[in-house]
């Protein structure tokens, strides 16, 4: 791992080296050397932290933690060296996971002092899936008896009552009552909205491609059953109303079909014999 103010490697032997990078003063490269040189008393705060030693494996490395003062009247040599150490975990359920105890060193104090004791993920680790807000995790049919299910602010699928006309007051008497009441929805689709809805409905079973509106004698929109939206999606969907339809009570669009179909008759086959050959009445006359 890298800082901005020095790099430590593991040599052949296994043991942590400090390398200048050219930043590094004389009296900061003491305290460096100090602090990579402690580790024991890093592997003893892990122990400590972990509850057993069996938890803490093999000294891993160290890299520099850059220190930084909180205002420019504070110069950064005076804050010390920060220095963080890594031990191999061997919690159970924590594969690939590591210790890191970060150690400091003041200038002009003899001991190092332990900051924090973390455990934390490697490369290797196994990680919960990234959180998902909520309205982005449920589906289409997962809202059952007594939830609620708010809609967000930002949704695009609806928008302010006066952005947009109402579909559903197309009726006058009923726009007239509602506004002297003063109950007009807040809210209606928007256009995205719509057209989403629209999208969602026609590659249903209720749609033109399903299978039964492929064999259909005729469409929605020919059939006395079809009882169509009001507003802009007068033309394209609607309810059906027969009750012999498998589509009774869903919304369908106009192109679908289904063998219930009003208009729909049955073809009268005659099976009498049909003769072609002459044939010659002789009733009123003799024949000598």
């Amino acid at each position: 791992m890298r800082s901005g103010r020095l790099r430590t490697a593991r040599g052949r032997s296994g043991s942590a080296g400090v390398r200048d990078n050219g930043r590094v003063t004389d009296s900061s490269a003491a305290s460096l050397d100090l602090l990579a040189a402690a580790v024991e008393p890093a592997r003893a705060a892990a122990v400590d932290t972990a509850g057993d030693p069996e938890l803490v494996g093999e000294h891993l490395g160290v890299h520099a933690e850059p220190a930084s003062p909180a205002t420019d009247e504070v110069p950064p040599e005076a804050l010390g060296e920060v220095l963080t150490h890594t031990f191999a975990s061997r919690l159970p359920g924590y594969v690939g996971w590591y210790w890191a105890v970060t150690l400091a060193h003041v200038p002009g104090a003899d001991e190092v002092t332990v900051d924090e004791v973390v455990l934390l993920p490697g490369d290797s680790a196994l990680l919960a899936p990234a959180w998902v807000p909520w309205q982005e995790r449920l589906r289409p049919g997962d809202l059952s008896v007594g939830d609620v299910l708010p809609s967000t602010e930002d949704d695009p699928r609806l928008v302010p009552a006066y952005a947009a006309d109402d579909d559903s007051a197309e009726d006058p008497a009923g726009r007239v009552v509602a506004f002297e009441l003063g109950v007009g929805r807040e809210r209606v689709m928007s256009r995205e909205g719509r057209l989403e809805a629209v999208d969602r409905w026609s590659a249903g079973d209720f749609g033109p491609a399903s299978a039964m509106a492929r064999h259909a004698p005729g469409p929605c929109a020919t059939c006395g059953f079809f009882l169509p939206l009001a507003g802009s999606l007068r033309q394209s969907l609607g309810a059906c109303g027969n009750a012999y339809s498998p589509a009774d009570g869903r919304v369908v669009t106009a192109d679908y079909g289904c063998g219930a179909h009003s208009q729909a008759t049955l073809v009268v086959v005659d099976h009498s014999e049909v003769v072609t050959s002459a044939r010659y009445d002789t009733a009123d006359f003799d024949v000598l």
